[in-house]
């Protein structure tokens, strides 16, 4: 792995060297893939990286307003029947979270929006017991250091920091989610053609992994 972290240390140093922009670029890393049919072996996962990459718009499905995250209560769900309504709802938010109790619900009135945008409040990350401040903070800090991965294709595309961030810190976090894809690869490395690093603005710089 040592020898990946300093390919990567290259392509960031080859990468800073591009043209300043007016903004904080994000940093994006491609994993193409290889002898691999997603549609028999689907990828959904979770993903923890160690450095937050940004602050989410988080919004939650609880039964009482809360003043630590945009809150839709049950007793609002009604408002969404409006289908425009519903998908500026979706646009809006990076991710959405809900209470156990009103899963049913959401389901039956936001599934049809949240399900194929990817953003349905999952067990894996997102449905909570008890909507208090502990719990809401918690699943906060995680939802922000979280990437959801969904591979629809033979490249999985991700954020995975900002320009401004420590090269060591955009390394760890591109470590942490390679070996979590690679575990969930049948074939593990086989099944990996190459890795890409990107900005915003910039051209990838391809890593081969062999």
């Amino acid at each position: 792995m040592a020898e990946f972290e300093n390919k990567l240390k290259s392509a960031l140093e080859e990468l800073r060297k591009g043209k300043e922009r007016k903004f904080n670029q994000t940093v994006d890393l491609v994993i193409n893939l290889q002898k691999f049919d997603f549609k028999k072996t689907p990828i959904n996962l979770f993903i923890t990286v160690p450095h937050k990459i940004k602050d989410k718009k988080i919004a939650a499905f609880l039964e009482t307003n809360s003043s630590l995250v945009d809150s839709i209560t049950a007793n609002h769900f009604k408002d969404y029947t409006d289908k425009k309504k519903l998908k500026n709802l979706v646009d809006k938010y990076d991710f959405f979270i809900a209470q156990a109790s009103l899963m049913p619900k959401v389901a039956t009135t936001f599934g049809r929006a949240l399900g194929p945008a990817g953003k349905m409040p999952s067990p894996q990350l997102g449905i909570i017991m008890n909507a208090d401040e502990k719990t809401i903070n918690e699943i906060k800090q995680k939802v922000n250091n979280s990437l959801k991965i969904r591979a629809k294709e033979a490249s999985i595309k991700l954020p995975i920091g900002k320009q401004d961030m420590k090269d060591e810190e955009i390394i760890e976090n591109i470590n942490t989610v390679y070996k979590e894809i690679v575990k969930a690869l049948p074939r593990d490395k086989e099944n990996i053609k190459n890795v890409e690093v990107k900005f915003t603005m910039t051209k990838p710089v391809k890593i081969n992994i062999r």
